[in-house]
């Protein structure tokens, strides 16, 4: 069952769309327009795009603390839109009440995150091999910070950031805001895996397929549960898996990536 949201008046319309435009300008969507210049240079340029490497977790300094320094800085920036959105949010309503951000249903959030998790991340393996036989996505490389012991901190930590961002601006706010602004359930689903896969279009057709058909399967969910924590917590375990394996395991494991 959902539950129709309020539609603002005319004024306050053509005021949600300004605020969505600023939001994702200074977030998800500024990745989604420079994400779509790198894929139109991958293919301009002089080797196929199959021999081109994604890095998604590269060092930053060859000075290890110089190095650390950086992550943290840029997985606390890469947090402000977050902020942004929820106390833009907050204007109207509590967004605890909007997105389910509370601790009122943990084993539900648990539960259908790890479940949300084994849905994508096992049929996404194989989309990624398809891919990768295909020659439409570049070589991944999930991480490739150096051997120090803040390494993996620093993965899982990106990791949940990621999800903390993508899932709560592209899912619990822009859903939120185009449901307030009259969408039709299928384009407001159709907007926010769009846009989840044009952001990965960097890595490849591939991974932008995949993160869109990801982008329906989260949206639906949080249309139909009003939560987005489980959305953040599958989020984070793919990605921790993602990245922590790769780091820890040997590279030959990775050689059809």
């Amino acid at each position: 069952m959902t539950v129709d949201l309020e539609q603002p008046p005319v004024d306050t319309r053509a005021g949600l769309r300004s605020e969505i435009l600023i939001v994702l300008g200074l977030s998800l969507g500024q990745s989604a327009v420079y994400s779509l210049v790198t894929i139109v240079a991958r293919l301009t340029a002089d080797r196929p795009l199959s021999q081109q490497t994604a890095t998604l977790n590269p060092s930053q300094s060859v000075r290890p603390y110089l190095d650390l320094t950086y992550q943290v800085l840029g997985i606390f920036f890469a947090l402000i839109p977050v902020m942004l959105a929820l106390y833009l949010l907050s204007r109207d309503s509590s967004p605890r009440a909007l997105l389910g951000l509370d601790a009122r249903r943990p084993w539900f959030d648990l539960g259908w995150g790890f479940a949300l998790a084994a849905l994508i991340g096992l049929p996404g393996l194989g989309l990624v091999w398809i891919a990768a036989q295909l020659g439409i996505n570049a070589n991944l490389v999930p991480a490739a910070l150096p051997s120090v012991w803040w390494a993996v901190p620093v993965l899982i930590l990106s990791a949940a950031q990621n999800a903390v961002l993508e899932e709560i601006v592209v899912v619990g706010y822009l859903v939120t805001r185009l449901r307030q602004l009259g969408w039709k359930l299928p384009y407001v689903v159709l907007a926010s895996a769009v846009l989840r896969g044009s952001y990965h279009l960097y890595q490849g057709f591939g991974a932008f397929v995949g993160n869109a058909v990801m982008g329906v399967v989260f949206a639906l969910f949080f249309i139909r549960a009003k939560r987005v924590l489980p959305l953040v917590v599958a989020h984070t375990l793919l990605d921790v898996v993602a990245f922590v394996g790769y780091s820890l395991l040997p590279r030959d494991w990775f050689s059809w990536l």
